[in-house]
């Protein structure tokens, strides 16, 4: 899969392993790292896991076109299709299979 960066300064974290051990520890950044790793190496949307410990699932509410991956009990890794249009079902809904492009937006605890 191919994946982009809301911001260089996110992109910097994310690609640093002592930025990532310095803000989230060191077992923090070691699952924001094999979550990055799953991410990359997943076809699309479809390949990532829907049970823990990576429990890929949408968000709600007035962020529905948003998804997230878990990376501990509260912090999630959320991330937005990077498709104009994105792929859709004729009902709507996000068509995982064919997102094979996504936007890294943040790592945060959105409870």
């Amino acid at each position: 899969m191919t994946i982009n960066f809301r911001t260089r300064k996110l992109k910097k974290l994310l690609d640093s392993d002592n930025a990532l051990q310095r803000g989230y520890g060191q077992q923090g950044a070691k699952r924001v790292k094999a979550r990055m790793a799953l991410l990359l190496g997943a076809g699309s949307l479809h390949q990532v896991p829907r049970q823990s410990p990576e429990r890929l699932h949408q968000l709600k509410g007035r962020r529905k076109e948003e998804f997230a991956v878990d990376l501990g009990p509260r912090l999630r890794l959320t991330f937005v299709p990077d498709h104009d249009p994105v792929p859709r079902y004729q009902d709507g809904g996000i068509d995982l299979k064919r997102v094979t492009a996504i936007t890294i937006r943040n790592i945060e605890d959105y409870h």
